[in-house]
């Protein structure tokens, strides 16, 4: 079984099962309240699935209720919030200073938890605390605090009384001075932990930036410093271990039994194991705010197995991507030798739980400055000053690991070649400076200052410039209306762990709507990368042709584009990431793993084994028989899935990932439409679109051929000149929808880039644009989710595709709706002669692969009433012949009169619709052609076709081969009537 991390569902228990009472109760004595009134349908039963549901509903609620609330109050206000300092320009660099964390006492104030009594603590644990300190007189302190991206998190974990554990950033010598300075962050709620200047200086100066943060960002120490680093190294990882024992001592002194500790980042990796020598019970989580490098570049870290068992000795584990988290767990597999598990890594049977928790920002904060008349008169003012020109904006720090130099030249070889847009574009580049005194990060000011001068001394003229770069950061009021200004953002990080400037400017656009160029290599594309342009930013000319993309794109592409990455970035805030990852580690103290945990997995993988032994790869299409039987036939049917079969094939510009916004808008292939003008107007000929497409989506793709469009696998049929009908059984039970479709929202919110497609008749959650191992992961999760709770008691079928997963009533299929779909043919058309040929083409599921063996005239079947063309006496049993139908035509008497036998005949006919469609099928076994389409694919088809430029070609060679037919009349003149709705048939077809 694979061996990876598995989601972060907030209650998802080791077991995929429900736990006994006593767990749940233990489980629900450290959640939320649950009020009473979330109306769950009653096929959500009580277990820990309907818990996860109400409580992402009460987290809904209860952000719908403070987003009124915050509403009231700035109605309220005289004047607008007051803004903070101009030192930093993002959430994801530095904390701002516009919204102080709630003081210790301010915190108590608030609600308690659902019984009314004391709220349980959260320890928060990072090397620096969120705060200023300046220090006035020898007993008083001046505390600046700072509402940075953590803080602004924690502000939304309302179950907990938050406490802070760090470093002020001061050094205090006197004891008199550490005593004033711990009561002064007392009363702000802070503990700190007092480190002196050498420690600093070898622990975060030496250990943490020149070692962890490099090889984290898979940046290698130079040559000439690899000797000086390792004759130095063994004495900073010791400072580093002090550093730790001195934060462990800080969070020994302030705990309490039942406080939770949370430790942050790649400073504090042996904290963990610290405190569980100290008590075993102590809940700690650990996440890291940077990437983890793969196993690979991890393993060249001297000291490298002490720093992982220090972060094992947590209960869980958090990063922002599933990337990161496979990687940590490789590393302990290859390094230390341990089992990595579908709950993250195990050792002598303690299992540290593995997860990704993408984190967000305060999306309310940007969206409600935009609001305000500061920013508002910003925006007028660079409206006006960049009026007339596109604005493309930057905004990083200048640091190695954030592509600026890449994102110069690829904008300077945008310009190259493209001379149209020298005059009407600007590039606004934002670069914060950071540790000016580190002589690389000299040398990289010296290069970025190079090349901006080049390009504007290139390009400029007396009066523009086409880049305007700014060596400082800009105040909050002014970013907001840059970013909201803004037609297109560049990030070309060539490593980040997150990259939250991607979400500050998607939660400012909600007006302008302006494009993203992403960095593939930024945390931010697995979250934003449905609405992004995804680059290699060390692919110059990929990343300037990107460019040109963005700037020309549709405003409907944008739109829709936007529209993927604001739900995100306000449904995935930083309050929801708080409030997962401290849940998660709550639920899982309680959860036990079980022996027979992925029994019912275990079970359908070993189904799933025995089908497969009978299925087999189809030998290619004989396209020259196939074209032969064809034209010789008199009466044929062709039956052609859509999506994969009929579509074109869309590729990423310029080798690019798959762009999930077009890959999402199914489109029939260009070269099909004069293929199926000629195929179409062939009186021998009936064309069967048959999809699990909604019915909107073929009516604008096939709306204007002269054919059948059977949608939602079947459900749905009419002729492109009629109106649909329902062909569904009757009795449908529909009742399980609304239960499925909150665990699937579930399971879409934490898996990035998937998405849920809504039908009539059936729930599709698709992973196609997802990590495809985190996604196999998610869906393995769902369904042990959906198995123990909506749909435990439901009549209904989960069709598991190559990247998705369908829950679908029982029945619904496409082979059991064809027999259906055949009956309403044969009753509009009056089809007096029988089908000779069948071709069956389509890209199908294999719970829908039944339609290739309904055709299938060489296997049995009871003997059906069938007419002939000439309505002959013909008895033919299922023995006569080794290749004919075994579908046979009702015996007529040869003495019947001519009169008597027209009456018959005009019975026929007037029956014919009341007929199963099999009735009408005489088919031999040359004259059967299923098809597969996709390379290599296992299916009980005949034959297969690569691809659908492959089907493409084939149709073409039909319509080719065909006679020229005069075009059918139409339907009033031939006396051929559009389909009309009647009461439903129930036909019974053997699943």
């Amino acid at each position: 079984m694979p061996q990876y991390p598995p989601l972060n569902s907030q209650d998802d228990d080791p077991a995929g099962k429900p736990q006994p009472r006593r767990k749940e109760a233990a489980v629900a004595a450290a959640a939320p309240f649950v009020p009473p009134n979330l109306n769950l349908p009653p096929s959500l039963a009580s277990s820990r699935v309907e818990r996860l549901v109400r409580e992402r509903q009460l987290r809904r609620s209860e952000r719908a209720s403070a987003s009124e609330d915050a509403i009231d109050e700035d109605d309220a206000a005289d004047q607008p919030q007051e803004q903070p300092p101009a030192d930093n320009i993002s959430l994801e660099q530095q904390p701002r200073d516009d919204n102080p964390p709630p003081s210790q006492q301010q915190q108590e104030d608030l609600p308690a938890d659902q019984g009314g009594g004391e709220k349980q603590r959260l320890l928060v644990v990072a090397n620096r605390l969120p705060v200023s300190a300046t220090r006035k007189g020898d007993t008083q302190w001046s505390l600046e605090v700072s509402a940075g991206g953590l803080v602004s998190a924690l502000l939304g974990v309302k179950q907990f009384q938050v406490i802070w554990i760090g470093w002020p950033g001061v050094y205090v010598q006197d004891d008199v001075g550490r005593q004033s300075l711990a009561q002064a962050l007392e009363e702000k709620g802070f503990v700190g932990v007092l480190l002196d200047e050498t420690t600093v200086d070898q622990y975060y100066n030496g250990y943490c930036n020149n070692v962890l943060w490099p090889l984290f960002h898979y940046i290698g120490l130079r040559q000439e410093d690899r000797l000086a680093a390792t004759r130095s190294l063994q004495s900073q990882f010791n400072a580093y271990k002090r550093a730790n024992r001195l934060f462990a001592d800080a969070v020994i002194k302030n705990y309490q039994e039942g406080d939770f500790v949370w430790c942050h980042d790649y400073h504090l990796m042996v904290l963990p194991s610290y405190l569980k020598e100290y008590n075993s019970h102590m809940k700690v989580g650990w996440f890291l705010h940077t990437p983890f490098p793969s196993s690979e570049i991890y393993r060249t870290l001297p000291l490298r197995a002490e720093l992982l068992q220090g972060v094992l000795a947590a209960d869980l584990v958090g990063f922002h991507t599933y990337d990161y988290a496979r990687h940590f767990v490789s590393a302990c597999t290859r390094i230390l030798g341990l089992e990595g598990t579908p709950e993250g890594v195990e050792d002598q049977g303690k299992i540290t739980r593995v997860a990704a928790f993408p984190v967000g920002i305060d999306s309310e904060r940007f969206t409600h400055a935009v609001e305000t008349e500061a920013v508002k008169q910003h925006i007028q003012e660079l409206s006006a000053r960049f009026a007339g020109r596109k604005v493309m904006l930057g905004v990083d720090r200048l640091d190695m690991i954030k592509g600026i130099p890449q994102k110069l030249l690829a904008f300077e070889k945008f310009l190259e070649e493209n001379p149209e847009w020298r005059d009407k574009v600007i590039l606004v580049q934002i670069a914060v400076p950071t540790r000016t005194d580190v002589l690389e990060y000299q040398k990289l000011a010296s290069q970025v200052h190079e090349i901006v001068g080049r390009i504007n001394g290139r390009y400029g003229s007396l009066t523009t410039v086409p880049i305007h770069h700014l060596d400082r950061s800009m105040k909050f009021p002014e970013l907001c209306a840059l970013y909201a200004i803004t037609d297109v953002l560049l990030v070309t990080s060539l490593r980040d762990g997150m990259n939250l400037v991607s979400y500050e400017f998607v939660a400012c656009q909600n007006v302008k709507k302006g494009a993203l160029v992403l960095s593939e290599f930024a945390g931010a594309a697995q979250s934003l990368g449905a609405g992004s342009i995804l680059i290699n930013p060390w692919n110059i000319i990929e990343s300037a042709n990107a460019i040109a993309e963005a700037l020309n794109m549709p405003e409907e592409e944008r739109e829709e584009r936007h529209r993927h990455n604001f739900m995100h970035v306000t449904t995935h805030s930083a309050q929801v990431w708080a409030e997962t990852f401290t849940r998660q580690v709550l639920l899982f103290s309680f959860l036990f793993l079980n022996s027979r945990t992925y029994s019912t997995s275990e079970m359908n993988d070993s189904i799933l084994e025995a089908e497969l032994r009978t299925l087999h790869i189809p030998p290619q299409l004989p396209t020259e028989k196939a074209i032969a039987n064809y034209s010789a036939s008199k009466n044929r049917l062709m039956i052609l899935g859509f999506n994969s079969t009929l579509t074109a094939q869309i590729e990423a510009p310029r080798g690019r990932a798959p762009d999930q916004i077009r890959e999402m808008k199914i489109r029939l292939h260009p070269n099909l439409k004069e293929v199926f003008n000629v195929l179409c107007t062939d009186p021998k000929t009936t064309i069967v679109i048959l999809s699990g497409s909604e019915r909107a989506v073929l009516d604008e793709a096939f709306g204007e051929f002269d054919m059948w469009l059977a949608a939602e696998n079947g459900m749905f049929l009419r002729h492109t000149q009629g109106e649909w009908m329902t062909t569904m059984p009757e009795h449908l039970n529909m009742d399980w929808v609304e239960s499925v479709q909150l665990v699937f929202e579930y399971f879409c919110e934490r898996t990035p880039r998937s998405f849920v497609e809504t039908r009539e008749t059936s729930l599709v959650w698709n992973y196609k644009y997802a990590d495809v191992e985190f996604g196999r992961v998610q869906a393995r999760d769902m369904l042990q989710h959906l198995w123990t709770g909506p749909i435990s008691n439901a009549a209904v079928d989960v069709v598991q595709g190559g990247k998705s997963v369908e829950v679908r009533p029982v029945g619904v299929s496409k082979g059991s709706a064809i027999d259906r779909i055949l009956g309403e043919i044969v009753h509009s058309k009056h089809m007096l002669s029988p089908i000779d040929h069948v071709m069956c083409i389509g890209h199908f599921l294999s719970k829908d692969e039944d339609i290739y063996t309904f055709f299938e005239p060489e296997l049995p079947f009871l003997d059906a009433a069938i007419f002939s063309g000439k309505l002959q006496d013909k008895r033919v049993s299922k023995s006569s012949s080794k290749h004919g139908s075994s579908r046979h035509a009702k015996s007529h008497p040869a003495t019947m009169s001519p009169d008597r036998k027209r009456s018959e005949e005009e019975q026929l006919i007037e029956e014919a619709g009341r007929w199963e469609g099999s009735s009408v099928l005489d088919l031999k076994g040359e004259n059967y052609f299923s098809c597969a389409v996709g390379a290599s694919k296992r299916s009980l088809a005949r034959y297969c076709l690569n691809s659908s430029d492959e089907v493409v070609t084939f149709l073409s060679s039909l319509a080719a081969a065909t006679e020229t037919f005069p075009k059918k009349e139409s339907f009033k003149k031939s006396g051929w009537h559009s389909p009309t709705p009647r009461s439903p048939r129930v036909v019974t077809v053997s699943n």
